[in-house]
């Protein structure tokens, strides 16, 4: 990582502002007047930092640059959820997707260009993995919101975008305390959800940290074999060591669980989902496998999906059917992959995981 003050926790940042500033002879108030232009009340550039001296913004430009991805796309659905696609100064690209909902305004955040655990249903998987995004590639994704006055900060953040957070897991790590901390974006650690295929040590160090971020599991299938056969990472990972790590957290972990007909909605499936999600007393998120978002894989039908619910809730386990958001452009849970022909030409034709 870079010296990036974007990069940095708003602690590092300020103590890396407080030596440069005192180098230079400056008050200690300044770092109070700068740090907060970082993220709580961030600027594009150093020279809408008004309140600083021209002569010092010209210094932070030089010494502490503020990238920013370059939106190379912006598509907005019937349903009024938003995706949007950034270019990094690397060229890399990745995908965020706003879905707006009431008061409710939840980003989904990628954690990585790309990703390399090839989940069957997943787009992504299939793109393979290209590079893991530094912290402020991450919070950019917020930051840019927060810049634009039309759009303005999100309530709620996801880590369901692009990539495996737990795979990159130094900068989410970081990120996780820019979202939240007072001095970041001051994002609740209970509006801040990661979700992860399960990676079992990082996801030890993400129940090690003190703060109550929601949990959410790519399960997708409780029986081990079926849960191999699609999501390969079961066999690194398996899910009894996985629901193990789970039990660590407070807050109650939500199972997302893609239903593919034929492959784990059957009754059987049922009763294996029942006893995990029993044992863990997690809450299950069912959502239909996207209209040709897996080729060879066909969606459940809704009412196989509603008496799936149904079978769950007889057994005391709290169920949600999430509809697809977004689907009329590429938005949706799943969907999210840049084809790698059109990487360096980011075209706008690209698709997007996302869930409600």
């Amino acid at each position: 990582m870079s010296d990036l003050l974007l990069n940095l926790t708003p602690t590092a940042a300020a103590a890396a502002l407080g030596d440069w500033l005192r180098d230079r002879g400056e008050p200690a108030y300044r770092v109070r007047q700068i740090v907060p232009r970082l993220w709580q009340r961030p600027v594009a550039a150093w020279s809408e930092a008004t309140d600083l001296p021209v002569g010092l913004r010209r210094e932070l430009d030089a010494a502490w640059p503020l990238p920013r991805p370059v939106q190379r796309a912006r598509q907005t659905s019937h349903d009024g959820t938003i995706k949007f696609l950034w270019e990094f100064p690397a060229g890399d690209a990745v995908e965020s997707v706003l879905i707006l909902e009431g008061r409710r305004r939840t980003l989904c955040i990628s954690s990585q260009a790309g990703c390399a655990f090839g989940c069957v249903f997943c787009a992504t998987g299939r793109m393979g993995f290209v590079r893991h995004l530094a912290p402020w590639e991450i919070t950019a994704q917020v930051r840019e919101l927060a810049l634009d006055p039309e759009l303005n900060m999100p309530t709620n953040v996801v880590f369901m975008g692009m990539g495996e957070p737990l795979h990159n897991w130094d900068a989410v790590d970081r990120a996780l305390t820019i979202l939240n901390a007072p001095e970041g974006f001051g994002i609740g650690a209970r509006h801040i959800t990661v979700s992860t295929v399960g990676l079992v040590p990082a996801l030890e160090q993400l129940a090690a940290r003190r703060e109550q971020f929601r949990v959410a599991l790519s399960l997708h299938a409780a029986d081990p074999a079926t849960r191999r056969s699609l999501m390969p990472v079961e066999g690194k990972y398996p899910l009894a060591d996985v629901m193990a790590v789970l039990r660590q957290f407070p807050k109650r972990v939500t199972l997302e669980y893609v239903m593919i007909e034929g492959i784990n909605d059957r009754d059987s499936d049922l009763r294996e989902l029942t006893q995990v999600a029993r044992s863990s007393g997690a809450l299950v998120n069912l959502l239909p496998l996207h209209p040709g978002g897996a080729p060879g894989y066909r969606p459940t039908p809704p009412a196989r999906i509603a008496a799936f619910a149904a079978g769950l809730e007889a057994h005391g386990i709290s169920a949600t059917i999430r509809r697809s958001r977004g689907l009329d452009i590429s938005a949706a849970c799943g969907q999210l992959r840049l084809e790698t022909d059109e990487v360096r030409g980011v075209s706008p034709e690209v698709d997007a995981h996302v869930e409600e």
